[in-house]
């Protein structure tokens, strides 16, 4: 069953007059599946934040609708779904804030065998918001202080909050090391190591694995292009400086 399946039989299935509601809704209605839970609420949390961050600078671009659009490749039969629940997120008096901080709290809800799981998708979802904000060819400083909000509900450390700010926003001659994490004069043989690291990481079966949905495969598949394009940059430079030296 695709993720879409899921979240309209879970819709029709649910009394909602909030997105709030929706969100909380979904901690009870696939509690014994975490699995569906973590992707449902991986959805959830993109259509919610991405209608919020939609005004964040007062303008919804076309660009932004189509990156949206481009995202989430929703079928047409569940199209209805998913634009009731931007709608309602967009028209909800309930601040992305508070939004935020549900999700987090969900994610952290998700457990197996007593361990906590499911919460490195909350990275996953502010890759994705970023990768909407950037469409226009700007993310607005508005559309910036929300992103960097939206991290720290999530209680994503501020490097790691650079590292994936430096795969849609140019950070300044720092790029292209602050796609990768790294630091200007570092040794060759140490810059690949933490690529390589990044590469497994990154790679879309290990994103998919830890609650992306399928669905959402774009945004990993383009993280991963902009780590290696960033490593084709880099490790031509360290070559260049290698050989020079």
């Amino acid at each position: 069953m695709s993720i879409w399946s899921s979240i309209a039989d879970f819709l029709t299935q649910t009394a909602y007059s909030a997105f709030s509601s929706v969100i909380e809704a979904v901690r009870t209605y696939f509690e014994g599946d975490a699995e569906t839970r973590r992707r449902v609420a991986f959805s959830i949390a993109m259509i919610a934040l991405s209608a919020k961050m939609a005004k964040a600078d007062g303008i919804v671009s076309a660009q932004e609708v189509r990156a949206f659009q481009d995202i989430f490749e929703v079928p047409e039969k569940e199209a209805d779904h998913v634009s009731r629940l931007y709608n309602l997120a967009k028209q909800d008096v309930a601040g992305f804030e508070s939004y935020a901080r549900q999700i987090a709290s969900l994610c952290r809800s998700s457990q197996t065998d007593g361990v906590e799981i499911g919460c490195d998708a909350l990275s996953d979802v502010l890759d994705g918001l970023f990768y909407i904000a950037k469409a226009d060819g700007y993310v607005h400083d508005k559309e910036m202080a929300f992103l960097r909000r939206v991290s720290e509900i999530f209680s994503i450390e501020e490097d790691e909050f650079l590292l994936i700010a430096g795969r849609h926003v140019n950070l300044g001659p720092a790029d292209p090391y602050a796609v990768l994490g790294l630091t200007r004069g570092v040794a060759y043989k140490e810059a690949k190591q933490h690529y390589r690291k990044l590469v497994r990481q990154n790679h879309p079966d290990l994103v998919i694995a830890r609650g992306m949905p399928y669905e959402f495969q774009k945004i990993a598949n383009h993280r991963l292009a902009a780590i290696n394009a960033a490593w084709a940059t880099i490790e031509k430079q360290l070559d260049q400086h290698d050989y020079a030296g």
